[in-house]
Order: structure tokens, then C-alpha cells, then sequence
């Protein structure tokens, strides 16, 4: 007679799917490509423009509509996805980053090189969107948090490789070779059009979504399930926007600190979107901001002593940590508040949080630093990330209180309740 029990189901580890698909692997090639395009520019293109004569106005001009053009595009990429589709929408902007840099190769005056920098804006708002969107579709909705935080990281490496690459080859090797290689690298995604698929749908909607239930923007920033994590991210990027903008310039620091501070930044960031997609597919996502915005805030907060390098760069440190979380867990917890034809609507409204707090944050900063200084008005960007703390609880217990409802319907339904996260196939499908 044998002793051993049999085994029960429950005991049994399910194998964990496979993350890197065929065409998630293609849309990370695409979005490597088009960042690095966009970051070899974003400081070469102002510095070319006030080299020419344009001056400090000029150069201002530059990035503004290039920031004006990315959030025309993020408004718009709800409804030119639902009517052209991913793939047709993703070649549309990649042709937008990519073509006009020829023309800007034989004409550089200050008026091409503003309309350059305008449909450059617009598509890579266009490209940012798709991609955003790409990516919780075609990567296993168990792994969708890890999946979004291997993404992140593709996306971080060009911002601190191109962009001191492109102000040092400008400088050495003139602008023109710049723009040849960020014209090439812009057309990857429209390279990678044929491959990728023509209709993608996600193993599942969102935890709390219906899948037949289109979900456009507007429908989206309605609901408080996105406007949260939302403004959430926002009040870090406005801390982001500072940063990027004013370290370099903050008295009492040196040039070689703040390059160092704004690295460290740099690299925990990755570190933060990749470690945060990992653990917020185990623990749950929402249960990540409310301690992330504190980490991020108190290396903000750090910056109060910018005479100490051990306090810039583990504050730095900090800083890109909870950013970096924060970045993960705010974009996959709305997509899984929305249903799989609102994860369109979800990228587009996260994207305008970037970019709302990366403009937002250096225009108050430059009003506030004149009258407190730099250190305070570091501290002051730090208690933005703290006064959103309050919104951090809401998005988690408004998950809570889905999960409930969704389980008490599948009882009155006489099936098992089983845990709050529904399961369902392991692979994206694609037609």
C-alpha cells in the first residue's frame, strides 16, 4: 500500500509563457529605432538652429513645436489607429520622423527646419502611441507588467546613449551626418511594416474591461481609472521635466556632477521599469505607486544639498528608482482598466501625462527658482510627487471593489469566484 497522497491540481506550477514573440520582437526593433532617432536630435537640431542665427529664440522655437507636434499626435492616434490601423498608422509616423530630415539636409534654414521639427513631433507622437499600444497586445497578459518594463528599458537605453552622442558628433563631425543617421534609424518601423501583423487582439481584455466595447480618449479620460495613474505620473514627470532641464544648470554644481547625477537617474529608471513590471505582475501594480512616489519624491528631496555629490547622486538614484516604477505600474494599470480597443485610448492618455508634466514642470521651476533658489525649489518639485500620495490609494481600492463585484457575479452565476485576476490564454492572438 503506498503511502503517498495523490496530487492535487492546485499543487501543480503552471510553465510560465514565453515573453518575446516574433512580433513583440519586431515592435521592439521599431521603437529602439525611432528613439534614437528622436533623442540624436532633440538637442543637435536647437544648438543648429541658434549656430545659423536663429539665437536662443529660435532654438526655443524648435522644441516647442516639436512638443506641439507630439501632443497633436497623441490626441489625434486614437481615432487615425481605429480608422488606418496599427500598421498603417506606426509607417505614417515613422515616414513623418524620417523624410523631412532629407529635405532639412539640402535646406537648413530656420522655416524647415521649424516644419521639420513639427511632423517629426507628429510622428513620433504618432509612433509612441502605436508602440505603447503594440506591446500589451502582443505579450502574455500574465507577463503584461514585465513585458511593458522590457519595452521601457529598449526605450531608455537610446535617451542616455544618442542623446550626448548626437551634441558630440554635431560638434565633431557637423550636423549633417546627424541627420543622416536619425533620418535612417526613424524609417525602421516603416522597414518592419510588412512583418508586423495586419489585426492584433489581446489574450484577454483588461482586468476590469469588456472586450467587445470600443473605448475611445475622451471616453477614457471620463473615467477615473485612468484620469488616477494619470495624474499620478504626471506630478513625476513634472519632477523629470525639472530635472533633465535645470540640473545641469543649478548653481553651486558642477557640470561633470550633474552629468553624473542625471546617468545615475538614468540607469535606476531601467532598472525601476523593468524590476516594477516583474513585481507588479505578482503583486498587482496598484499596489506599487503609493510606495514608488515617496522613493521618487525623497530623492528629489535630496537635491536640498547640492553641495554634497553623495546626496546628488543617491538622490538621483532615488529619483530615477520611483520614476521608473512609477512609469510601469501607471501604464499597466490603465491598460488593465480598459478594454483591449481602449489600450489605444490608454497610450495616447498616459503619453499626454509625460508630456503635459515634461512641459509644465521647467516652466513653473523657472519661475519659482528666481525667487527661492535652486535647492528649495528642487524640495518644491518634490512635494508635487507628494501631494498626488493621496491619489495612489484610489486606483488600488477601486480595483478592490471590481474584483468583488466581478466575483459576486460569477457566483450568482454558480460558477467558482476564483482569484480577482481572470485567467486566460497564455499567448496574444494574431490574425
Amino acid at each position: 500500500m503506498s503511502s503517498s497522497a495523490p496530487r492535487r491540481p492546485g499543487n501543480l506550477t503552471r510553465p510560465r509563457s514565453r515573453l518575446v514573440g516574433g512580433p513583440f520582437a519586431l515592435v521592439l526593433v521599431s521603437a529602439f529605432g525611432m528613439e534614437i532617432s528622436f533623442f540624436l536630435l532633440i538637442s543637435a537640431t536647437p544648438m543648429a538652429a541658434a549656430a545659423a542665427g536663429a539665437g536662443s529664440a529660435g532654438a526655443g522655437l524648435v522644441t516647442g513645436v516639436l512638443l506641439l507636434g507630439t501632443v497633436a499626435a497623441e490626441l489625434a492616434s486614437p481615432v487615425l489607429m481605429r480608422r488606418g490601423g496599427y500598421r498603417a498608422t506606426l509607417a505614417a509616423g515613422s515616414l513623418l520622423m524620417g523624410v523631412p530630415l532629407l529635405v532639412l539636409l539640402a535646406h537648413s534654414t530656420l522655416t524647415i527646419t521649424v516644419i521639420a521639427s513639427l511632423a517629426r513631433g507628429f510622428g513620433f507622437g504618432l509612433g509612441a502611441v502605436v508602440l505603447g499600444t503594440l506591446v500589451p497586445l502582443l505579450v502574455p497578459a500574465d507577463r503584461r507588467g514585465e513585458g511593458l518594463g522590457l519595452s521601457g528599458v529598449v526605450e531608455t537605453i537610446p535617451g542616455v546613449v544618442a542623446l550626448p552622442a548626437g551634441v558630440w558628433l554635431a560638434g565633431h563631425v557637423g550636423f549633417g551626418p546627424v541627420v543622416s543617421l536619425a533620418a535612417a534609424t526613424a524609417l525602421v518601423p516603416a522597414a518592419m511594416w510588412v512583418w508586423l501583423p495586419r489585426d492584433v487582439t489581446a489574450d484577454g481584455p483588461g482586468e476590469d474591461g469588456d472586450q467587445d466595447q470600443p473605448a475611445g480618449l475622451l471616453a477614457g479620460l471620463r473615467q477615473s481609472g485612468q484620469r488616477r495613474p494619470a495624474l499620478i505620473f504626471a506630478a513625476s514627470t513634472v519632477a523629470a521635466g525639472v530635472v533633465v532641464s535645470f540640473l545641469p544648470l543649478a548653481t553651486g554644481l558642477s557640470r561633470n556632477m550633474a552629468a553624473a547625477g542625471l546617468f545615475a537617474q538614468a540607469l535606476t529608471a531601467m532598472a525601476g521599469r523593468w524590476w516594477g513590471g516583474r513585481l507588479g505582475d505578482r503583486l498587482g501594480h496598484a499596489r506599487l505607486l503609493a510606495p514608488a512616489l515617496p522613493i521618487a519624491a525623497a530623492g528629489m528631496a535630496a537635491l536640498f544639498w547640492l553641495a554634497s555629490p553623495v546626496a546628488v547622486i543617491a538622490g538621483m538614484g532615488l529619483f530615477g528608482l520611483g520614476f521608473g516604477i512609477l512609469q510601469n505600474a501607471t501604464f499597466a494599470l490603465m491598460i488593465s482598466r480598459m478594454p483591449a480597443s481602449g489600450f489605444g485610448a490608454a497610450s495616447a492618455i498616459w503619453n499626454l501625462a509625460y508630456d503635459a508634466g515634461y512641459g509644465a514642470g521647467p516652466a513653473a521651476f523657472g519661475v519659482f527658482v528666481g525667487v527661492t533658489g535652486y535647492p528649495v525649489a528642487f524640495v518644491f518639485a518634490a512635494l508635487v510627487m507628494v501631494l498626488a500620495l493621496p491619489l495612489a490609494r484610489g486606483p488600488r481600492a477601486a480595483g478592490g471593489r471590481m474584483a468583488r463585484v466581478s466575483a459576486g457575479q460569477q457566483a450568482r452565476r454558480g460558477s467558482h469566484p476564483g482569484p480577482p485576476t481572470p485567467t486566460r490564454p497564455a499567448r496574444a492572438g494574431v490574425s
